[in-house]
């Protein structure tokens, strides 16, 4: 029993009250950020962004783990955790990619793509324990989605001319136009 409870359990780096800590923390941060998504009704929302953020931060966490583990001390042998920032980093450009559609000859998604490779950042972030930078990217995301891109809807609106749906305009006899 003892064995298995030493496997569960190994010595670790990080206390594990903190590593709890920072994964509870990546859900958290991730979900503010994917609220405003769902919100919009974008294609990557909430669970999309606590989902990327908690991956990164466990790969975070499992990075400076690893450079501590008994087998890995061998010359041969070399632990980068900087390379798991550029994992991360390229894993989550993919599924932020797949967010970006081009419909109707505009492209689509380009800010959820954004904000899910920010997620990875952020989860990256409090995994490796630099809470400040997280929690300082969880509240310029927040203010960039909601202010600016309230301000931003406001600029379209007006630029925009006021169109018809399509199939209700009429010409001036009042019969609908082809």
């Amino acid at each position: 029993m003892d064995q298995i409870t030493a496997e569960l359990f190994p010595p670790s780096q990080i206390p594990y009250p903190v590593i709890f800590a920072r994964i509870l923390g990546a859900l958290l941060m991730g979900a503010v950020i994917g609220f405003e998504r769902e919100v919009k009704a974008r294609p990557a929302g909430l669970k999309t962004h606590m989902l990327v953020c908690l991956a990164a931060c466990t790969f975070g966490i499992i990075s400076i783990e690893s450079v501590r583990l008994g087998g890995f001390f061998d010359e041969r042998v070399r632990i980068d955790p900087l390379r798991v920032v550029e994992a991360v980093t390229a894993g989550v450009a993919f599924l932020a990619a797949g967010t970006i559609v081009l419909s109707r000859g505009e492209v689509q998604g380009l800010t959820t793509g954004a904000s899910l490779w920010l997620a990875g950042a952020i989860g990256i972030s409090v995994g490796f324990g630099h809470w400040i930078v997280a929690g300082l990217a969880v509240g310029s995301a927040f203010a960039v989605l909601t202010i600016i891109g309230y301000f931003e809807a406001k600029a379209v609106r007006h630029q925009k001319p006021d169109v018809e749906p399509e199939g209700k305009a009429s010409d001036e006899g009042g019969k609908k136009q082809a």
